[in-house]
């Protein structure tokens, strides 16, 4: 097999990256395209010792690229003694392999380098099996066209089968055969979690999901949130696995909230397959946290590729509070170019605005509640204990033969303690 296999960025190497798009495209997005990707680069642990931008009227199927810009590249690669080339766009396996032959370095593209970040910060099986189902779901495409065109059909005829086609089926095969294996295990990493929320649910906890464009500080929240000491690197995707905490809202029930991946600009499908399950956590969220960076110059891009996003998973129906983070570095006047609601300004990390964030979240969980009276027998009264660690009760009244208690309770609450209602 060729280097389809997992495309590693090592601390030592030199790359240049190209940004590429078609006229119709508006140049100031391939630009920004193309410095995220610097970024990119810089995360996996390279250096970038050049960057060229090339426009074109439709792509060249050989090269992705017109011929003139590769020999402009393999120049840049001489003359800086480059030994990675990071394409921002998908590449077949032609495509790679024939810009490695005339460049004279390796060749990567963004699907790639993404994968290859996600394979360094995952810590956990569940992650692991993620970014190797990502890797593998990612090379099978590319592998067609590699394998082709590099041994070609050798055994010459109609009807005969040469070797190239043999061991490019034979490598198909044993790659189909490792996805089921993996999607099985995840599928139980699924059921497991699903459990999980299973029972969340039967205790009717209120739940919370941080979602946001990566690097934007949700772990940092999540950690302010909770007083958790979840592991909060600078650094893009630095939560794979979602990690789920108690938070206690002083004007609510107690309720969880789980920080998930972040999202990026042309977010590879094969991640979004691999981690449907972390997602998953997402979707069965009550509320979504959408966790901004408001120092970031491209904020507005971000937003819009998230909420992008929100829609595709299918989650615009659900109840959303932005959180815009980092305003204490944050220029003021960014705040005025701020449209959504409901929103609040924080920092995860001055504690500025989270009382307030809390509050607004006690309030989407009271919006989700209405207000019953429960009347127990004196030989009941035991169970207001137990009514206490799942409602709020607001307060008590003695009647003649036992307690009224006056809470706030969701629909599936008030199901389970409809016999005590007062009609």
């Amino acid at each position: 097999m060729t280097n389809q296999t997992q495309a590693k960025v090592q601390a030592h190497d030199r790359a240049i990256v190209i940004g590429v798009g078609l006229k119709s495209e508006p140049l100031t997005e391939i630009k920004e395209n193309l410095l995220e990707l610097e970024e990119l680069v810089v995360a996996a642990g390279g250096e970038v010792v050049g960057s060229i931008i090339q426009v074109l009227p439709s792509w060249n199927p050989a090269t992705l690229i017109g011929s003139g810009k590769v020999e402009e590249v393999a120049e840049m690669v001489r003359d800086s003694k480059a030994n990675l080339i990071v394409m921002d766009h998908q590449l077949s396996g032609v495509q790679q392999r024939n810009l490695e032959q005339i460049v004279k370095a390796r060749v990567i593209d963004r699907n790639q380098l993404i994968l290859d970040i996600f394979a360094q910060r995952a810590q956990t099986f569940e992650g692991k099996l993620q970014v190797e189902l990502a890797q593998l779901l990612d090379q099978m495409p590319r592998m067609v066209g590699a394998w082709l065109e590099s041994l070609s059909r050798q055994g010459g005829g109609i009807g005969t089968r040469g070797p190239g086609e043999t061991a490019l089926e034979n490598d198909r095969r044993r790659i189909r055969e490792r996805v089921a294996i993996i999607k099985e295990k995840l599928e139980g990493v699924r059921k497991n979690r699903a459990q999980h929320r299973q029972s969340r649910r039967r205790h009717e906890i209120p739940s919370f999901a941080l979602i946001g464009y990566t690097n934007s500080g949700k772990s940092s929240l999540l950690n302010k949130l909770t007083g958790a000491q979840v592991m909060a690197k600078n650094q893009v995707f630095a939560t794979l696995d979602p990690t789920t905490r108690k938070i206690f809202l002083n004007d609510g029930p107690p309720a969880v909230v789980t920080d998930t991946v972040g999202f990026i600009r042309k977010l590879p499908t094969q991640l979004i397959e691999a981690f449907k399950a972390t997602l998953e956590e997402s979707a069965e969220a009550d509320v979504l946290l959408h966790v901004v960076d408001l120092s970031s110059p491209n904020m507005e891009r971000q937003v819009e590729v998230v909420e992008e996003l929100i829609k595709e998973f299918n989650w615009a129906d659900k109840k959303i509070i932005h959180v815009f983070n980092k305003s204490d570095i944050a220029p003021l006047e960014r705040q005025f170019r701020v449209k959504q609601y409901p929103r609040v300004f924080v920092s995860a990390l001055t504690g500025q605005g989270i009382e307030q964030l809390k509050r607004l979240m006690a309030q989407m969980v009271s919006e989700m509640q209405q207000d019953v009276q429960l009347y127990f027998p004196r030989a009941e009264e035991y169970k207001i204990f137990d009514l206490g660690r799942e409602a709020q009760i607001l307060r008590k009244e003695s009647a003649t033969e036992g307690t009224v208690c006056y809470t706030q309770m969701t629909p599936s609450l008030l199901n389970r303690w409809k016999e005590y209602l007062v009609k």
